[in-house]
């Protein structure tokens, strides 16, 4: 019988990759989700990607309808995990052998600005969620963690020891699920936990059927390079270009979303192969800084488009530089990311270039 993995926000960016490859190694899937900020299209073609192994798929939409709220332009009822009820009857259909938890709201500025809402949503989701599980003896779960909560380290690269100093709500949420989970370990030694510090993921699977499209204004660089790229923003502004680096912007630490996805794998399969797993924390980076202008100057190679830039100041919260010590991941995860900026830009581009506007079409005119 093939281990079955429930996956939350399994329709998004990251997860979706995930699924995919977790089909392909096998194990039967079964996705949660909101579709707040993504949509059940990439499950579509998650499952046909997934070619024989897609009919190990099965999504399910958890609606909450308690609570009426205003997010951005949209006001409607909030659809998440909170919903105990839906989570239960979703157990009920299935005995789960780990939990991949991706589900939460995502957006650094908008955290700033509404920090309930995230308090709220990751916080009492992923609450909601550990409950659930642990009535139903599931007790294996892979967190979607953040560098975020290294905050503006001063030592680099940043190590699983390294100082947590989270500088923003969003932030603020996954360090405090990251000891909420140590919590409950340490009371439950049953539970065996893996909290994955992920960096910066871009690019696209090879394929060009699933990618990164974030609902609204896209709060990371490649998504808002790509829409340059296509026409439907005509510059990218560069936050920042007096910092203390080699050509003056931002160094990030960028990771193709395959090799992310490919890390959670390994993950879980350390689960099942060492029965002393603990609540454990690893990096997932590439372990190299690129800064944006050698990012840009990547891509423009990778499609052949020039990206107009406009030079604008520095955000507040942003970290000058920012990348991974990873060898605790390769050591004890036999785990090692295998693509560098020229394939993310590629995959990037071949996305964008097959979906130009996502998975959704065009907005008609005005």
């Amino acid at each position: 019988m093939a281990r079955r993995v429930l996956v939350t926000g399994g329709a998004g960016y990251i997860g979706s990759h995930t699924v995919l490859q977790l089909l392909l190694e096998g194990f039967s899937v079964v996705v949660v989700d909101n579709l707040d900020n993504s949509s059940v299209v990439a499950v579509q073609r998650v499952a046909q990607l997934a070619g024989e192994f897609g009919k190990n798929l099965a999504f399910h939409r958890v609606i909450v309808v308690s609570c009426f709220v205003t997010r951005g332009a949209e006001t409607g009822f909030w659809f998440d995990i909170r919903d105990k009820e839906a989570l239960e009857k979703v157990f009920a259909t299935s005995k789960f052998d780990a939990v991949i938890h991706f589900a939460g709201l995502k957006a650094v500025g908008e955290s700033v600005q509404k920090p309930l809402i995230y308090y709220k949503n990751n916080i009492i989701g992923t609450i909601t969620l550990l409950e659930v599980m642990a009535a139903h003896g599931c007790k294996k779960l892979v967190f979607s963690s953040s560098a975020t909560v290294y905050g503006w380290p001063k030592d680099l690269p940043c190590t699983e020891e390294s100082p947590l100093c989270a500088m923003n709500p969003y932030g603020r949420t996954k360090l405090m699920i990251e000891e909420i989970c140590r919590d409950i370990h340490h009371a439950d030694g049953d539970w065996k936990i893996m909290l994955l510090r992920y960096f910066n993921p871009v690019g696209a699977h090879p394929s060009g059927q699933i990618g990164e499209d974030p609902c609204g204004i896209p709060n990371n660089l490649m998504p808002l390079v790509q829409q340059v790229a296509v026409g439907r923003r005509p510059t990218l502004a560069v936050f920042g270009n007096d910092y203390s680096t080699k050509d003056g912007t931002g160094v990030r630490d960028y990771i193709h979303v395959v090799d992310l996805a490919d890390g959670h794998i390994a993950a879980l399969q350390k689960f099942f192969e060492d029965p002393n797993i603990g609540c454990e924390v690893y990096n997932l980076g590439t372990g190299k800084g690129t800064s944006v202008l050698e990012m840009m100057a990547a891509f423009e190679k990778a499609s052949g488009k020039k990206i107009p830039l406009v030079m604008a100041g520095r955000r507040p919260g942003d970290a000058e530089i920012l990348y991974a010590c990873t060898v605790k991941a390769e050591k004890e995860l036999s785990w090692k990311a295998k693509y560098g900026i020229e394939e993310m830009c590629r995959d990037q581009w071949n996305w964008a270039a097959k979906n130009p506007w996502g998975y959704r079409s065009p907005d008609p005119p005005n």
